[in-house]
């Protein structure tokens, strides 16, 4: 097992054939829909850009029309399986010429995390709305320069935050909206697997940022942050290391952090590459609680409540993700829960809190 992503798509591989489309309003035959279509280019031809290209073939409003890439040979097998022309093709080298190309509205950028600022900035200089892979940086100061980017250029800047658009997520979120869980007191986070491979990007510090909070830990922080609804206002954090050579200075391998909200809420969150069989979200209120278990693998979303189990449908995350931001930039719809720039930039300013509390044994107060 390499990646997170392999781990994922490990235990949901049957995802996509499992899907169903049609109960989520998702087209069978894209060629029925006559409204607007995001046409989309994607950048970083790896294993989840591959997930993102098949989830997209059963987009209505989402359309791939090109490629990005630094390995010729993957662009010449793209091209062939999903009928992109050459001149919609490009490299890490020239894909500023995409200013000049009409027939691309929208880069999806999904490369290793230390490469989202210079290539999302480069996107929004060539005029091209921006979509980025989470964490959308590093830390929040480049965070911070990528939205003052796009702004400038007048780009929308979203962030593929998938289990935003999740209907067992969403049915949770109204639950907790709308009253039935009463108070909330607590939720509880669990995300973690055994990484393989020591030699990959997501456990090399200057590529990745950091290590398994950049990676799988990111969903439990957010996750604290929209099940509670709320943000927090002070965390604390300890981290451990069992294993020095592989998860080597500045490459975290388990975090535990604690969030504290305005309310009185607090969330529990562990974050780890040295642990399987952890997808958990828990969330407790004075009148009932919800479970999701798995709660954020590629599919299918399990749930209960204290009302019975959930039964909502199942989709391909990806594919209702590109169709649902396609409707942000070109409709002006507003999500449940905002996937802009500017709800990347709080996730990163409490993961720099994380840090720091986890080196200096404090509490780190927050202001998002």
């Amino acid at each position: 097992m390499n990646s997170r992503r392999d781990f994922l798509q490990k235990i949901t591989a049957s995802a996509i054939a499992f899907s169903v489309f049609p109960r989520y309003g998702l087209a069978e035959n894209p060629e029925l829909y006559d409204g607007p279509v995001l046409r989309v280019a994607i950048m970083g031809l790896g294993s989840y850009g591959s997930r993102v290209a098949e989830a997209m073939q059963f987009c209505k409003k989402a359309k791939l029309v090109g490629l990005i890439s630094g390995t010729p040979s993957k662009v010449k097998d793209w091209q062939q399986k999903y009928n992109i022309p050459e001149k919609n093709c490009y490299n890490y080298e020239n894909f500023d010429k995409i200013k000049d190309n009409p027939d691309i509205d929208a880069v999806y950028v999904i490369t290793p995390n230390a490469l989202h600022r210079p290539q999302v900035i480069r996107v929004a200089q060539a005029g091209k709305h921006a979509i980025c892979e989470k964490p959308m940086a590093v830390n929040a100061k480049e965070a911070q320069e990528m939205i003052d980017a796009c702004k400038k250029a007048n780009v929308k800047l979203l962030v593929g935050y998938r289990m935003h658009f999740e209907p067992h997520t969403l049915e949770v979120i109204r639950m907790r909206k709308a009253g039935e869980l009463g108070k909330i007191l607590f939720f509880q986070g669990l995300c973690g697997f055994k990484i393989g491979d020591p030699t990959q990007w997501r456990l090399n510090k200057q590529l990745a940022g950091g290590g398994s909070l950049m990676d799988i830990g990111i969903y439990a922080l957010n996750g604290a942050r929209y099940m509670v609804g709320e943000d927090p206002i002070w965390v604390t954090a300890e981290e451990t290391k069992t294993d020095h050579v592989k998860f080597k200075e500045g490459v975290d391998e388990t975090i535990q952090f604690q969030l504290g909200f305005p309310s009185g809420a607090v969330a529990s969150c562990l974050s780890t590459y040295n642990m399987n069989n952890l997808d958990k979200f828990f969330l407790n209120g004075e009148k009932g609680f919800a479970e999701l278990q798995p709660s954020t693998g590629y599919g299918p979303i399990k749930g209960r409540t204290n009302k019975g189990e959930l039964n909502q449908p199942v989709v391909v995350h990806q594919t209702l993700q590109m169709e649902e931001m396609s409707a942000i930039i070109l409709e002006g719809k507003q999500p449940v829960v905002p996937v802009n720039g500017e709800e990347a930039l709080k996730d990163l300013k409490v993961m720099d809190a994380i840090y720091e509390a986890a080196k200096t044994g404090k509490r780190i107060p927050l202001v998002l």
